[in-house]
């Protein structure tokens, strides 16, 4: 073989093998599809004891280490498991009546919990500016807003969250059972979440036992009304 032929087969075989890895990722991302929703455990923002003596250090940590967590792994392994496709968080959501129990129950738990954290901070102050305008226009008082919400946490049977949400500019206070939420399209509550309480046992038995009342009248000291606000845009 002269160097010319060499040259020349040699250019024609690096040409076919460019020309096969393009069609190898085209064919791949043809069977792959659109890139799935993926869930992640957002960095918890404070200590697992910067919210006591409200919420103590070892719910916190196990609150987040385990539970959180589970959620983050059973979800993406669901989304992995059925082939779901939906994009993002919120188109996951508004298609909650399509998922499996796992993926919505998972699902749920993994986004609850990571707006959970981070509307909590150490040494709330009370809710000011647009905030605190909102909630006296929507509920009369800030009081008659705690009654409200509290009456919310305390009369979900069993599991579940409580909710205060922004359904296209009006107010309004709910709940959910075991881990739904108002992004869902499913329930009667929906609206963009702005604040929300998990008062599922595992949130507060540690330290409450049975004692709810107590939890949520606590939780009030350690409410991050900034981010509150924030969400209310």
């Amino acid at each position: 073989m002269n160097r010319r032929k060499f040259v020349k087969d040699s250019a024609q075989a690096t040409a076919a093998a460019a020309l096969g890895a393009v069609l190898l990722s085209e064919s791949f991302s043809a069977v792959a599809g659109p890139l799935a929703v993926s869930f992640s455990q957002v960095p918890l923002p404070y200590p697992f004891a910067a919210l006591e003596p409200s919420i103590d250090a070892m719910t916190m940590e196990i609150h987040y280490t385990r539970h959180h967590a589970a959620y983050i792994k059973n979800v993406n392994d669901e989304i992995a498991a059925k082939s779901i496709t939906f994009g993002t968080e919120q188109e996951f959501f508004a298609n909650a009546s399509k998922l499996s129990d796992k993926a919505r129950n998972n699902g749920g738990g993994a986004w609850n919990h990571n707006f959970f954290w981070q509307v909590m901070k150490p040494g709330s102050t009370a809710p000011s500016g647009k905030i605190a305008e909102a909630i006296n226009q929507a509920f009369g008082s800030i009081d008659k807003f705690k009654e409200q919400f509290t009456s919310a946490a305390m009369g979900r049977f069993g599991s579940g969250w409580a909710w205060l949400v922004n359904d296209q500019g009006k107010l309004k206070i709910g709940s959910t059972p075991n881990q739904d939420n108002p992004l869902m399209d499913i329930g009667d509550l929906k609206g963009t979440p702005l604040l929300a309480l998990d008062v599922w046992e595992h949130a507060y038995y540690l330290k409450y036992q049975n004692k709810r009342a107590d939890y949520v009248a606590n939780w009030w000291s350690v409410v991050n009304w900034d981010e509150v606000a924030k969400r209310l845009g």
